[in-house]
């Protein structure tokens, strides 16, 4: 379950990720959020971006072109 959701749908890079550091900025460590992202790139970029900052992709599907990540933010 979310704390919070982005809706990035119809966004292309980078603007996904921008505003995804810009809403964990706001959450507390632990907290999750819920974004949902139309770019076929986002599934990398996501990826790259968990990677680069320590937060961690708790899940992460695809249906009907619209790809949803649950990131947890580190602490």
């Amino acid at each position: 379950m979310a704390d919070q959701l982005l809706d990035a749908k119809g966004l292309n890079c980078p603007l996904p990720i921008l505003k995804t550091k810009k809403m964990l900025q706001t959450l507390e460590a632990g907290q999750v959020l819920e974004v949902l992202a139309t770019d076929p790139g986002a599934v990398k970029d996501f990826a790259a971006f968990c990677r680069t900052t320590g937060n961690e992709i708790v899940e992460q599907s695809e249906g009907d072109g619209v790809f949803k990540f649950l990131i947890k933010k580190s602490a």
